[in-house]
């Protein structure tokens, strides 16, 4: 054998070693990366809905916190008079089938109702499934000036949410301003002013700004249109004079609804059954308020729609099912988003909601 042959075969073991993969090696070792890197990539989509799922209902449940956090010690504080128990020895006073009170005749501090801001005697009061808020509202209530914007604020209230009107004092004492209707109190007697001079009840008087908030839900927030929120009236005082104004208190606040716990013979504090806002007997004593708030994410989900039927306060599944919050048809009814008939990619059937209720005592029932 020559030294080339030789040569040669030494070298045919090298050569088979040093070959590439074959064919059907390359199409499993591909198959392999694929199906990992499809595994990967379905573990960061999962997670990255699962982590948009839960901001989206952390959101919620914030929205919700919030909006009942300003609402509770509002409602708590009801029938709160300064040094005085009660409401009904306080003059200059006026309840809504009454004159205009001469401390507050103007315009302004009777457009969503004459005495509207004056009428101490009812602490607390409710529309059922309607904005109603007075016999005597006049259309200027519905344009108020925004408190943030200072533009005029077009109302467009939710057709069968309730309403909520809370009057009290102040848990502050407050300087003497003219234009603030303020209550000046000792402990037997109290007066009714707006001139912002001092508080003089004997023997040892306390002022107070009078505080009255009527909460209602808009069908558009001041962050978006057709975005709801939880808005309110409130009174105050602009060039000397009370007027009211509008509030946004947060947005995705979809529905409100309130019945009242009453005391029916008005000298227990303990409340025997709960009424709709409409439905206090005459001569019973309202010691607490049970609240629902409907909370929905301010944008749709893709892929998501709210299947479930909310009932609550008298929203009942025996009245009947609706679609819509918009339409006064609703009332009453149990509300099922996946109804509407509004069925477009960003419409309320898409959203994520969060229902949240609570019943309040009201700390001033019997009086101060």
């Amino acid at each position: 054998m020559s030294l080339s042959q030789h040569k040669f075969r030494l070298s045919l073991p090298r050569l088979a070693r040093e070959r590439g993969l074959s064919l059907i090696e390359l199409m499993v070792a591909l198959t392999i990366g694929a199906v990992l890197i499809f595994g990967a990539t379905q573990v960061y989509v999962n997670s990255r809905k699962s982590y948009g799922i839960n901001e989206s209902v952390a959101r919620l449940q914030e929205t919700a916190r919030y909006a009942m956090a300003v609402i509770e010690p509002d409602i708590r504080m009801s029938n709160f008079w300064g040094l005085l128990k009660g409401a009904g020895v306080i003059a200059n006073q006026a309840n809504q089938t009454a004159a205009a009170a001469a401390v507050a005749p103007a315009a302004a501090a009777n457009i969503c109702g004459r005495n509207f801001a004056t009428d101490l005697s009812t602490n607390l009061q409710g529309d059922n499934n309607r904005y109603f808020l007075s016999a005597t509202r006049a259309a200027g209530c519905d344009n108020l000036i925004d408190v943030v914007t200072g533009a005029a604020w077009p109302t467009t209230a939710m057709a069968t949410a309730d309403t909520l009107t809370v009057r009290r004092a102040s848990v502050f004492t407050s300087p003497a301003s003219a234009g603030f209707l303020q209550v000046c109190t000792s402990r037997i007697a109290g007066r009714l002013i707006s001139d912002g001079s001092a508080c003089t009840a004997a023997p040892a008087g306390q002022l107070d700004n009078l505080i009255v908030n009527t909460y209602y839900i808009d069908r558009n927030s001041a962050q978006a249109p057709n975005l709801p929120a939880l808005r309110r009236k409130v009174l105050s005082a602009v060039g000397g004079a009370p007027v009211f104004l509008d509030q946004e208190i947060i947005p995705g606040v979809e529905d409100m609804q309130i019945q009242f716990g009453i005391d029916p013979v008005g000298n227990t504090g303990v409340a025997t059954r709960y009424v709709d806002p409409n439905g206090v007997p005459a001569g019973a004593q309202i010691v607490a308020v049970r609240v629902w708030l409907l909370v929905r994410a301010d944008v749709a989900e893709t892929g998501f729609t709210d299947n479930r039927v909310y009932q609550y306060g008298d929203r009942l599944v025996a009245n009947g099912v609706t679609g819509d919050l918009t339409s006064a048809a609703g009332a009453g009814l149990a509300y099922q988003p996946s109804a509407s008939a509004d069925a477009s990619f960003t419409g309320p059937q898409h959203v994520r909601r969060l229902l949240i209720s609570r019943t309040i005592q009201i700390r001033n029932a019997l009086g101060t």
